[in-house]
């Protein structure tokens, strides 16, 4: 093991009142809050889900599938292989960037962030790394990605992307049922020994998206994986910082419970108190991330005004999602609860108290307390 690894094996170890983020270890303070300062500011921003299992809806063989739509998978135990040849359907025909993207400005959304790859592992751009993405669908072609970044340049609003940790279609990971083994559907388990072939394709996945869209975030998911660890984190933290200094990336990049760079991410509640770092609550508007034909439980425009306003008082920003159908198609009841909410902020604006940051966040040492969805 070479000294670098050996610093980075000390860091993950170390009480973390005692080190700080290798990623951070070389950037200025100023630095950070220069690249954070649209984030400090931006309050509110779309979340996108969208991928194969748009495509069905929550039901598989005409059962209903409890919990979210876009864990349909794992959450049915669908074998790989038959999932998979959904990608043979896949035609988002009426997908249009421009009018997603104009709704999410008139809503007064600053930025976007898209699911490019889920725990699906189905990519939703031209990989040169697998042959599981859009290009081997009916719909090729056609770039959803692109199609969005150019939209988001036209209306002012900030590109981001999604990318998933685990994959539960690449050969180097089996979800626990596929091995006999009990556990969380959306946990994977590495065969093989072979971990460093998958970390090495989920970095220059990474990479690729950065060279071909250069989004202004990186949105990671699936740091809970037990064999993702903090080390794993920190080094591909590290080549995203390489390749794109100002590319802002969650906390979930590593382990969310030990760390905090560039920015807090909290899923379906939020900080009961204010948190002196950057942050942000991210909600469904159903019960949903992924298109669930069936979940017709919405929240109203005040709910959705009503978390903006606790969250942007206390520091934060809101992204709060929609789910496309098969088609690419947001539902009219998100569009409406967008637009009502709009009218709610025009009436009464809010202002957000953007956090003062007097230290580069890192490896954190106490775990913030959040508070559960009612």
């Amino acid at each position: 093991m070479n000294t670098r690894n050996i610093i980075l094996v000390l860091l993950a170890a170390l009480p973390s009142a005692f080190v700080q983020a290798e990623t951070s270890e070389k950037e200025s303070l100023q630095a950070y809050n220069a690249r954070m300062e649209w984030f400090a500011e931006a309050k509110y921003g779309m979340f996108i889900h969208f991928g194969l299992y748009s495509q069905v809806g929550g039901v598989w063989k005409g059962k209903q599938i409890k919990h979210y739509a876009e864990w349909i998978q794992g959450n049915a135990n669908i074998d790989r292989d038959e999932y998979a040849r959904l990608a043979k359907n896949f035609n988002p025909v009426d997908f249009d960037a421009d009018f997603i993207v104009r709704t999410a400005k008139e809503a007064g959304m600053t930025y976007l962030v898209i699911t490019a790859k889920h725990h699906e592992g189905f990519c939703l751009w031209d990989s040169q790394y697998t042959d599981f993405d859009v290009a081997n669908t009916p719909f090729k072609g056609r770039d959803i990605l692109e199609e969005l970044s150019q939209a988001c340049k036209k209306h002012g609003i900030r590109f981001g992307l999604y990318y998933s940790i685990i994959d539960w279609n690449h050969p180097t990971q089996k979800r626990p049922s596929e091995l006999g083994k009990k556990g969380r559907p959306g946990n994977t388990l590495i065969v093989d020994d072979r971990k460093q072939e998958y970390v090495d394709y989920q970095k220059n996945q990474v990479l690729e998206l950065l060279k071909k869209y250069d989004p202004a975030m990186l949105w990671f998911d699936g740091d809970w994986a037990p064999w993702w660890t903090m080390q794993d984190g920190l080094e591909l933290h590290r080549a995203i910082r390489e390749a794109s200094p100002q590319v802002i990336v969650n906390n979930r990049v590593a382990k969310r419970n030990g760390y905090e760079l560039d920015f807090v991410t909290q899923e379906q509640h939020h900080f009961k108190d204010s948190f002196p770092k950057h942050w942000e609550g991210c909600y469904t508007m159903n019960k949903s991330w992924g298109y669930k034909k069936h979940d017709q439980a919405w929240k109203d425009a005040q709910t959705v005004y009503n978390k903006l306003k606790d969250i942007n008082e206390k520091g934060g920003n809101l992204l709060l999602n929609v789910g496309p159908d098969g088609k690419g198609v947001v539902q009219p009841e998100a569009i409406a609860i967008l637009q009502e909410t709009a009218a709610l902020l025009k009436e009464k604006p809010i202002q957000k108290n953007i956090p003062t940051i007097t230290k580069l966040p890192g490896i954190k040492v106490n775990k913030p307390k959040a508070r559960k969805k009612k």
